[in-house]
């Protein structure tokens, strides 16, 4: 369905639930979602399998396209609204819970030329929702990270995200070396990005398909990871500062790629 299309298919009137306010956490299985982009997003999305929105009016009417009739909506004031979020979440008069977004599989999503994004350890929301934006932005496949030590979906990240939750797949995978054996027999260089090299990225970049690998702000990348990169790069900032955010960092890589001389 076409992006304009979507829209059409949103218009219409909200249909109005009597109850109660909610308890403040989504049920097991879902997720709640904030925020006017990611909320919308969420919306236009047709994996998403959607529970119930909590808004006021004004947040209704700040969607790019209406809701269907049916559509389950309860309206409530601001302060009602901020009971269902996290503590001071900028929710712009919109809460959404749906469920969860459906398993992916690295086979499934790797596309010629497009680079995929694999982060260690990141556990922030703040960072990984960051690091989605970012890979919107540069046409990356994809992001992978490890079940273990990486946060859940969650309103934070989709905030952060600002909408790329929904646009980017975000695999999960038990062992991460196992994944980057995987992205080297498709063919994908893997980077590693360290400031315990001599050589940047720009001279570690090849022509063809790249996997960034990126690991947690201060411990970096695992050995066991570190030694499933065919190069470790680092960029090339000032000695006025120690290092980058990782999310800063993902950033200026995706760039890199996609700016690179071919």
């Amino acid at each position: 369905m076409a992006k304009g299309e979507r829209k059409r298919a949103m218009r219409g009137r909200a249909g109005r639930m009597q109850g109660g306010r909610g308890s403040g956490r989504a049920t097991p299985g879902h997720v709640r979602l904030w925020g006017r982009h990611a909320v919308e997003a969420a919306l236009l999305n047709p994996a998403r399998v959607h529970r119930k929105l909590w808004a006021t009016r004004e947040g209704v009417a700040s969607l790019d396209g209406e809701l269907p009739p049916d559509f389950p909506v309860e309206y409530a004031d601001v302060t009602d609204l901020a009971r269902l979020v996290a503590r001071d979440a900028p929710h712009q008069g919109l809460v959404l819970e749906c469920e969860q977004l459906k398993d992916v599989y690295i086979d499934d999503v790797l596309e010629e030329g497009r680079p995929v994004v694999i982060l260690d350890q990141v556990t922030d929301p703040h960072n990984v929702g960051a690091i989605l934006r970012s890979a919107a932005a540069f046409d990356a496949a994809a992001i992978v990270t490890q079940d273990r030590h990486a946060p859940p979906e969650s309103g934070v990240v989709a905030k952060s995200a600002s909408g790329a939750l929904e646009t980017v797949p975000w695999v999960r995978v038990v062992n991460l070396a196992r994944a980057l054996d995987t992205l080297a027999e498709r063919g994908y260089w893997r980077i590693g990005l360290t400031g315990n090299t001599e050589a940047t990225l720009a001279e570690a970049l090849p022509a063809g398909p790249v996997a960034l690998v990126l690991g947690a702000e201060g411990e970096g990348m695992r050995h066991n990871i570190e030694a499933h990169c065919d190069a470790l790069a680092r960029l090339p900032i000032s000695n006025a500062i120690e290092s980058l955010n990782v999310s800063n960092a993902a950033a200026i890589a995706l760039y890199a790629v996609a700016t690179r001389a071919t």
